[in-house]
């Protein structure tokens, strides 16, 4: 990683940022090293207030100071900011994402609108930094200049591919089976009625197994330097939304390609670790992966922000009577599977170069007289 990387400020913008994801990458960013939020922007009733009097703040603790004053802007692409995170409903996210990278921002998007777009990257860091270099071609394509856009992926997927990642390096994999238990948080506020979703359990999200059946399919897949190859896996979701705050849990049964013991499937998780690059990130864990040995976990209450909401915990590995091995997995939907992974995108793509200032370097004049 570049020395750049570690001493510039970039200055981040969030669009949507008075919803639930909006919220989070405000906090997250109050107090990050390389980047410094100066922007917010949001719906036509919000544009004019402040943050403050715009937002509904969900979240523990105050909003952060920084954004408190900061005006809320509407979707131009006029915003006083190097990129911006993208928390959009779907509904607007397409176009207006478009616009703000026609108009010279990377864009980091949470949006379903473009993931599967065969020139923008889905990405996972710790799975598949390599993406990124799709970027270039995207620009080519789409006639952009020093704008983009990059995606994570929806947030019941990013647990599941971060854990099948290692068990992909090991051993491959041909088929796997997935039964979710997603908290009401990913619904966004009010989300789900209370009516709905209390002593109960609602077995369908509307678009989510199809998300999880094809996301995967291009974050395990190749980028050829012309476009993305699919990994090729049979994949079958079922996706219930269930009466927990934040924290999905996944049941997840897998078919290997090479023959593995139990104990060599749990080292090859427990030991998963990531490059020395990404490790620097500062979103980053070099173990995004955490197993658990008690037989009763993972469980949402107690392990949901394991590092800090990153990580991806594991139990209950054990041999499957159907496919090979089975196992449980947890992960925090609005933060690794969300605001926290946008980030991390962000801290990736500072890193390699991708980030640019939109405003000319101050002189050493004018650093000396601040």
């Amino acid at each position: 990683m570049s020395a750049r990387a570690h001493t510039k400020q970039w200055r981040a913008g969030v669009l949507g940022a008075t919803g639930m994801v909006g919220q989070r990458l405000v906090k997250l960013l109050s107090d990050h090293p390389w980047f410094e939020l100066t922007a917010v922007a949001a719906s036509e009733r919000s544009t004019g207030k402040t943050y403050a009097e715009a937002t509904r703040w969900h979240l523990e603790g105050p909003i952060p100071e920084r954004a408190r004053g900061l005006v809320v802007k509407d979707l131009d692409p006029s915003l006083d900011c190097d990129f911006v995170f993208s928390a959009l409903d779907s509904s607007v996210a397409g176009e207006a994402e478009e616009q703000f990278a026609r108009n010279g921002y990377p864009v980091v998007s949470n949006c379903k609108n473009h993931r599967m777009d065969p020139d923008v990257p889905l990405l996972i860091p710790e799975v598949n930094s390599s993406h990124v270099n799709s970027i270039p071609v995207q620009q080519k394509n789409r006639g952009y200049d020093s704008g983009f856009i990059v995606t994570n992926p929806n947030c019941s997927t990013a647990g599941l591919v971060l854990v099948l990642k290692p068990l992909a390096d090991a051993f491959g994999m041909e088929k796997l089976f997935v039964v979710t238990m997603q908290a009401v948080s990913g619904a966004g506020y009010p989300g789900v009625p209370s009516l709905d979703a209390l002593g109960n359990v609602i077995p369908y999200i509307g678009g989510e197994e199809e998300k999880m059946e094809a996301e995967p399919q291009k974050l395990l897949g190749k980028w050829d330097g012309h476009r993305f190859i699919d990994a090729g896996l049979g994949i079958s979701a079922h996706c219930n939304r269930v009466p927990v705050v934040d924290g999905h849990l996944e049941c997840v049964s897998v078919r290997l390609k090479k023959t593995a013991t139990i104990s060599e499937v749990r080292e090859a998780l427990r030991t998963f670790e990531v490059s020395e690059e990404l490790a620097s990130l500062p979103t980053a864990l070099k173990h995004p992966v955490v197993v658990h040995d008690g037989e009763d976990r993972p469980q949402p209450r107690k392990d949901a922000n394991t590092g800090h909401g990153m990580a991806a915990v594991v139990g209950r590995v054990r041999e499957c009577p159907l496919l090979d091995v089975k196992l449980t997995l947890l992960s925090h939907n609005l933060l690794r599977g969300a605001a926290g992974a946008a980030l991390l995108n962000a801290e990736l793509l500072a890193a390699r170069g991708f980030l640019k200032s939109r405003k000319a370097e101050p002189s050493e004049v004018e650093q000396a007289t601040r």
